[in-house]
């Protein structure tokens, strides 16, 4: 499966992993799957992989993504996301992703490394867990 998810209910945390051959149906496909599973509610933060994708979206897909992550605000509130990208022309896109969809994130950035995206996120303040 191109698009895979997992969700720490524990440190309220989506991790998605975009493997190859990914088309575009499946990225917004993927946002079902995360409104229809109930583990994925209230705030949790992202950890977005693509170093494995082999497509990269153009910016009009791009906002697609936005729109289909602004749809299932009502059930979840994304908090931080990090995303992991290889290649040079998926970091720029992810940048322009982040530019993109940042307004619904709590912060947003783009990572080469895993171990810093991890620390990042562990460290976000917007990360924080807001139940009291």
């Amino acid at each position: 499966m191109p698009v895979t998810y997992s969700i720490d209910t524990t440190r309220r945390l989506i991790r998605t992993a975009c493997t190859r051959p990914l088309r575009f149906e499946q990225v917004i496909d993927h946002f079902q799957q995360l409104n229809d599973d109930p583990a994925c509610s209230g705030r949790l933060d992202v950890l977005l992989d693509v170093t494995d994708a082999d497509t990269l979206p153009n910016s009009s897909q791009l906002g697609a993504v936005g729109a289909a992550a602004s749809a299932i605000r009502k059930k979840v509130q994304f908090g931080a996301c990090a995303i992991l990208a290889a290649s040079d022309a998926m970091f720029g896109m992810m940048r322009v992703f982040e530019v993109q969809a940042g307004a619904h994130f709590g912060a947003m950035r783009v990572f080469r490394n895993a171990d810093e995206a991890e620390k990042w996120l562990a460290s976000n303040p917007a990360a924080a867990d807001p139940r009291p």
